[in-house]
């Protein structure tokens, strides 16, 4: 049986959902259409939204021959037979899309092999990431390409495209009765993956006999309900939105993103470890006791593990974003940097050495040194730094 998912998918630019800054009127996709003239292209970000459709109607529109590639799946032998139809094409002025997914995939070196294709025009090649290009596409090849940066198909978006659809679905399931409400739920609940909705959608209708599709339903067929990439961006997006929550003092909002981590199995240590380092950078000296809790809830932690440990860091969370805040501490630590790059290793200076042999002695080790409980209140006046950063203040 056909997936629900393959019987809804776009064929034209026209019926495409989403990606409005892309594919409406005056835009870049459809300007590239009308004109019959497609660059390279890179499609990156996020999962659920199309990406291989609209390089399917992109290669539709213009006629060309299209193939599909995996790289995590494909071998060099597949590209190589595709590069030989390619070059026999060009001679009957027939293009040639290759779509290939999962770019990241490769290492740079690896991508380096399209290049010459590309360049002499022997394939239009459009990639896709869920990435970050920055950091997984080699340079060269990222001057080549178009970039474009797809966004989550909104909620209102996805319940247009489903309430369309509706005749469509209820063809291939006459017996099931769809209420617009349901859909409508359905656009809201499914973190903006469309692809995600109609698989969920389609989980309900074969859970269903012959009534009508539920909320309740929908929930029972639900099996994923947070995108969260442990590996890639999102992991750094997400811990980047804990961090500043905590810094403006925004208790809520940072026990949502910690619960978000806490949703798709982010190693809980991982987050009491960026806590930890909070309560020093951002907190330190304005209130001391805020390291040692995230310590002692930290060595909890390894004591109690998921998912009881959640409500840990909850507590934490709550007490560092209402802690008064000082980043005292952080600036030292990028002074004294500063100063270690800047003047390299400086000598300690001869009367703060300890002279434990009789050549150190001779040689003035702790010459001049004054003793500090010598003095009163066990208070000395003398010098500690170098002679470069004589007199220094970091504070």
């Amino acid at each position: 049986m056909e997936p629900l998912s393959s019987i809804l998918r776009p064929k034209t630019l026209e019926h495409f959902v989403g990606q409005h800054h892309l594919v409406d009127k005056w835009m870049p996709i459809s300007t590239f259409l009308e004109n019959k003239k497609i660059p390279s292209m890179l499609f990156r970000w996020p999962p659920g939204c199309w990406k291989t459709t609209l390089a399917e109607i992109i290669a539709q529109s213009i006629n060309a021959e299209f193939f599909q590639l995996s790289w995590v799946r494909s071998k060099k032998e597949d590209l190589t037979e595709i590069i030989k139809k390619a070059e026999l094409n060009q001679k009957y002025w027939t293009p040639t899309l290759v779509f290939l997914d999962e770019i990241h995939r490769r290492n740079k070196s690896q991508q380096d092999t399209l290049l010459p294709f590309v360049e002499k025009g022997t394939i239009t090649l459009i990639w896709a990431t869920t990435e970050n290009p920055s950091f997984t596409v080699n340079n060269a090849l990222l001057s080549r390409c178009r970039l474009f940066v797809f966004e989550s198909i909104n909620q209102e978006d996805i319940f247009k495209f489903l309430k369309e659809q509706k005749d469509t679905i209820i063809k291939h399931y006459p017996w099931i009765e769809i209420p617009d409400n349901v859909l409508e739920f359905l656009a809201k609940n499914t973190n903006w993956d469309l692809r995600n909705a109609i698989n969920l959608l389609e989980s309900a209708l074969l859970l269903l006999g012959k009534w009508e599709l539920t909320e309740e339903l929908l929930i029972k067929a639900w099996t994923q309900k947070v995108y969260y990439d442990r590996d890639g961006e999102e992991h750094y997006n997400i811990i980047s939105a804990v961090h500043k929550s905590l810094r403006d003092s925004d208790p809520h909002a940072a026990c949502y993103w910690i619960q978000r981590m806490l949703a798709w199995w982010e190693d809980p240590l991982y987050i009491a470890r960026r806590l930890l380092r909070f309560a020093s950078e951002d907190i330190w000296l304005a209130d001391n006791n805020a390291l040692l809790l995230a310590n002692q809830v930290y060595d909890a932690i390894q004591k109690i593990g998921m998912p009881e440990c959640g409500i840990f860091l909850m507590q934490l969370a709550v007490y560092l974003a209402k802690a008064p805040k000082s980043n005292l501490v952080y600036k030292i630590d990028l002074a004294t940097k500063e100063d270690i790059n800047k003047f390299g290793n400086l000598p300690v200076p001869m009367h703060i050495r300890n002279a434990p042999t009789k050549m150190m002695k001779d040689l003035w080790y702790w010459a001049w040194y004054k003793y500090a409980h010598d003095y009163p209140w066990a208070k000395v006046e003398q010098e500690h730094f170098p002679e470069e950063l004589k007199g220094r203040k970091y504070f």
